[in-house]
């Protein structure tokens, strides 16, 4: 056990240094889980039309924009993605449409 103060002044100090503490952890924990799954190995969806791009940044893959599975200005790293998971990408803005193939069109998504 830790050895403490006793007075309460000092403790809520401390609690709250250890709340900053683990939020930070947990950000960092939530950046490294991101980069671990996008360097996992995917399993290839068949015939799929969309892709997420990865650029690497820093030496760590940093996901880019949706293209068409066929777009040749999608990185040389790209994920497949199920029609659901483009459409989530696109409509929730964290991700952008490739301005060349526009997959936003193909998939129906008008802004």
């Amino acid at each position: 056990m830790l050895d403490l103060p006793d007075d309460l002044g000092r403790l809520r100090i401390l609690e709250r240094l250890a709340e900053i503490i683990l939020r930070d952890i947990r950000i960092k924990i939530t950046e490294a889980e991101k980069r671990e799954r996008a360097m996992r190995p995917v399993r290839e969806l068949r015939n799929a039309r969309w892709v997420l791009s990865h650029l690497r940044q820093g030496g760590h893959p940093v996901e880019d924009s949706v293209h068409l599975s066929d777009c040749t200005m999608a990185a040389e790293h790209t994920r497949p993605l199920t029609r659901e998971q483009a459409v989530e990408l696109l409509t929730g803005h964290t991700e952008r449409a490739c301005p060349i193939c526009r997959p936003d069109t193909d998939l129906g998504i008008l802004e």
